[in-house]
């Protein structure tokens, strides 16, 4: 049988929409069906399990929150400092907030491969690219610091968008953008020390 591509595209968003609005445990088949507005038994014709099925959701989430090349490039011809390193952080904060149902998939995904160990090593694969494209861009992009300064970054924003996500109420938005402020300042440097000479 051929499989459209486009018909894959609307039923993994519409298992993003399920895996936010209802957990994990929430996404079937069925459900991704109805949510997709499609014909019973049509993901299960595109994913042959639902480990597939979560696996490849874990792909197109993070592929669907890549942000716009033209827009990054923009934002990445700017020096690169410790200033332009919270601008970032800013905008990754406003791209969680434009599709919140993406990142509280990703959140989802995670307590998916802490309870089925067959998944674990598939999810954390491609969480485990994420961090390592974003250790990349930082470290051979010239940002101050060193793969230590991503990774505790990394756990701090990821720490702040659980909050932020999933108790809104919690937070408000002036008080996020101070939280982000001083998260930046206090992990990374204003410069990077030259090494020192052998």
């Amino acid at each position: 049988m051929v499989r459209n591509p486009e018909r894959r595209r609307q039923l993994l968003d519409a298992a993003v929409d399920v895996i936010a609005g209802h957990g994990s445990r929430g996404l079937t088949f069925g459900a991704v069906d109805r949510e997709a507005g499609a014909p019973a038994g049509t993901a299960s014709n595109y994913f042959a399990s639902r480990d597939q099925l979560v696996d490849e959701l874990a792909a197109h989430v993070f592929g669907r929150l890549a942000p716009d090349p033209v827009e990054t490039a923009k934002r990445m011809s700017r020096p690169r400092t410790r200033d332009t390193e919270r601008e970032l952080m800013r905008w990754l904060v406003e791209r969680a907030m434009s599709d919140r149902a993406a990142h509280v998939a990703l959140f989802e995904l995670r307590l998916e491969a802490a309870r089925n160990p067959r998944l674990a090593p598939a999810v954390t694969r491609h969480f485990a690219g994420n961090l390592e494209s974003a250790t990349s861009d930082h470290v051979d992009g010239g940002f101050p610091g060193d793969e230590a300064t991503v990774l505790v970054l990394y756990l701090a924003m990821t720490g702040l968008l659980l909050e932020h996500l999933t108790m809104p109420g919690l937070l408000g938005e002036e008080q996020v953008q101070r939280i982000v402020d001083h998260v930046v300042t206090a992990i990374v440097p204003e410069s990077t020390p030259p090494h020192a000479s052998a």
